[in-house]
């Protein structure tokens, strides 16, 4: 199902980063993101929910 928050996101798994591009068009990097999480992202029915209650907040990120 299509995201009305999320545009995007992909996971370099070497690196444990999850790059997130926002409806907005704003575009974050968030890091230490353990790789199951991000599958339970993929699995979630609402991405931008999913986000909200297990990722945002809860890891260090920046702005590109």
């Amino acid at each position: 199902m299509p995201s009305t928050v999320i545009r995007h996101f992909d996971y370099d798994a070497a690196a444990h980063r999850l790059d997130v591009q926002f409806v907005s068009g704003k575009c974050y990097s968030y890091f230490d993101v353990p790789e199951q999480l991000v599958a339970a992202m993929r699995r979630a029915p609402s991405k931008g929910s999913f986000f909200n209650r297990r990722i945002r907040d809860r890891y260090p990120f920046t702005r590109q």
